[in-house]
């Protein structure tokens, strides 16, 4: 199951009440066979940056959550419905979560003057592959006759 993250704003609202819709939101991920790796309160009752309008009502704060979870993706319209529909969620978004590039540590190698590189090896031996053949003087003539 591939990574999702959900950032979330819920309308102003007591503590308790967040936690009901904190848990009604994290039951819905429950609920469509997913887990959840970390959630988040990034905030309670910060202003929003513009006046959001939602379900009939116009914020301007919310709290802020983000949840990090597992999910099948056949299910994540299903979830994105819900979401749409909760009363309490002002503003939603899911990202996919990428895995980040895994390096290898090539310190050593950078270390070495330019000429013991590998890569700058390698850049070398391509340019000399694509060198231009140059005028062979043994060709009788004392010029490069196809100059202008």
């Amino acid at each position: 199951m591939p990574t999702y993250e959900l950032a979330f704003l819920l309308k102003n609202m007591t503590k308790p009440e967040l936690a009901v819709s904190m848990k009604r939101a994290a039951q819905e991920i429950f609920n469509r066979g997913g887990f959840i790796r970390k959630m988040e309160n990034l905030g309670i009752s910060k202003e929003t940056p513009y006046k959001i309008s939602s379900h009939g009502q116009v914020h301007r704060t919310a709290s802020y959550f983000a949840v990090k979870f597992d999910i099948p993706p056949s299910t994540l319209d299903d979830l994105k419905d819900s979401y749409q529909r909760d009363v309490d969620i002002v503003r939603y978004r899911i990202y996919k979560v990428e895995e980040p590039p895994k390096f290898e540590c090539t310190l050593h190698e950078e270390n070495l003057p330019p000429a013991y590189r590998k890569d700058v090896q390698q850049l070398i031996a391509e340019s000399e592959k694509n060198k231009p053949k140059q005028w062979d003087a043994k060709s009788g003539l004392d010029y490069y006759p196809f100059q202008r």
